[in-house]
């Protein structure tokens, strides 16, 4: 079969390789010239896979089967006659998922709009935790494709899904699925936010009867997506529910579902013996011991993993104390509602650096969070002069050139006992290549100061 594979970042390289592996014929393309893409055109080169850079042209519509990248917009003019000449058009995770054999290897994939990364990575920490094998992949960094020949059997596939991923699946179907939450995000790509849900609720598109879909019980349009679905429901939340995880007296509670038994719950921990700071990283913990006890692990190996998850890079991870003053990256923050969660997570005085591109960013639901937590707001990029213009009246707020000068700016103003918190609410193209690359030049800052 001739396979066209739209994008050259991993998922695409990886889907490419996979693609040839299969000895399929291969043809990338790619928007960014080679001069950007050189290390993917070497790569390309190596396993004399045939690509184009800068542009895409006709000839990857010689094809029975279209692989798009992530972020490959319904929009694009290639996508759109590719759709004209009825070309299957798939994404990443659908492509890996065919060549799963899915009894052998259970698939849990997890998406929402804030703390995708967060419970991918501890649902795979308990599962490795509790003597299962799990790897942790997808939008997590590690594409899928790069990892679905030659697992051992058992072996849990733990994938971080995105709108843009399910948005392009035709069977996909996890065993165990998780909806985190969902708030406006990625409109410039769906174009509406019924569109952004939908695309969501396609993670639940195939399950059946014998599937979980784990859904935050605290969020309306995750909910929602239950009438989207056949699978077994379990739900977490704040609030007393009948099946699921709740919170209650500061402990985390599992509902006893049958009406006779002595006890209504469960006590599977205090809230305060999670390692990862704030409500969010709560309901994360939640969703992930729904998803372990899914496959049956115990109580005790979910609460003693909880307890030794640290967390993972770039989200609200502790960098360095520099005189009493923590400093703390949390990069993947690209929107208002992660943003949100951060600002909410700490008790010292915060001086917040903010900024980058912003999707139209509302500020004002972090206004009340500002006055509260916020002493001064160091704002760069693209939306230094909306942020400035924002929250100037409430708080001390300076521009930054630089992310470096923000660092540097940061560590002026900051004194013992604050925290300096890197919580951008935008995403990072104005300047950088991705969130992680904008995270490590913000760890370099700080190590230098």
């Amino acid at each position: 079969m001739n396979y066209t594979i739209i994008g050259a970042g991993k998922s695409g390289l990886h889907a490419a390789f996979l693609a040839q592996d299969l000895g399929h014929n291969v043809f990338l393309t790619e928007a960014k010239p080679e001069a950007e893409a050189k290390s993917a055109a070497e790569q390309l080169a190596k396993r004399s896979i045939d690509a184009e850079f800068g542009g895409h042209t006709n000839k990857g519509l010689k094809a029975d089967i279209i692989v798009a990248s992530p972020g490959v917009p319904p929009s694009n003019p290639f996508i759109q006659e590719a759709e004209k000449q009825n070309i299957p058009i798939i994404s990443e995770i659908e492509f890996a998922w065919r060549q799963l054999d899915t009894v052998r290897n259970p698939v849990v994939a997890i998406t929402g709009t804030n703390g995708k990364t967060t419970t991918t990575a501890l649902t795979a920490h308990i599962l490795n935790n509790s003597g299962k094998k799990a790897i942790a992949c997808g939008n997590i960094g590690t594409a899928i494709t790069s990892v679905v020949r030659g697992l051992e059997a058992g072996t849990i596939l733990v994938v971080e899904a995105s709108s843009y991923q399910l948005d392009r699946i035709v069977d996909f179907r996890p065993d165990v699925a998780l909806l985190l939450n969902i708030t406006p995000d990625h409109l410039s790509y769906h174009g509406t936010f019924e569109n952004y849900c939908a695309a969501k609720y396609k993670i639940t598109l195939n399950q059946n009867e014998k599937n979980v879909l784990i859904l935050n019980a605290d969020n309306e349009p995750s909910l929602a997506a239950a009438a989207h679905s056949r699978a077994q429901i379990l739900h977490f939340g704040v609030h007393p529910l009948q099946q699921g995880l709740y919170v209650s007296s500061g402990k985390l509670l599992i509902p006893r579902g049958h009406p006779d038994s002595q006890h209504k719950e469960e006590q599977l921990m205090m809230v305060d013996e999670l390692r990862i700071p704030g409500i969010h990283n709560v309901y994360n913990s939640m969703a992930a011991a729904l998803a372990a006890r899914a496959f049956e692990i115990r109580n005790e190996n979910i609460r003693d993993s909880l307890m030794s998850f640290a967390g993972v890079e770039h989200r609200l991870e502790y960098v360095r104390t520099v005189g009493g003053v923590e400093y703390i990256n949390d990069s993947k923050a690209t929107n208002i509602n992660s943003t949100w969660y951060a600002l909410s997570s700490y008790s010292k005085p915060l001086v917040w650096i903010a900024g980058g591109r912003g999707d139209n960013n509302d500020y004002s639901t972090l206004d009340d969070l500002v006055r509260q937590n916020v002493r001064c707001v160091i704002a760069i990029g693209e939306e230094a002069d909306a942020i400035f213009n924002h929250f100037s009246s409430m708080v001390r707020c300076v521009k930054a050139s630089s992310l470096q000068d923000a660092v540097s700016r940061a560590a002026d103003f900051a004194e013992s006992g604050m925290a300096a918190l890197f919580s951008p609410a935008c995403k990072s193209f104005d300047m950088f290549a991705n969130y992680e690359h904008r995270g490590q030049v913000f760890k370099e800052a700080v190590t230098a100061l």
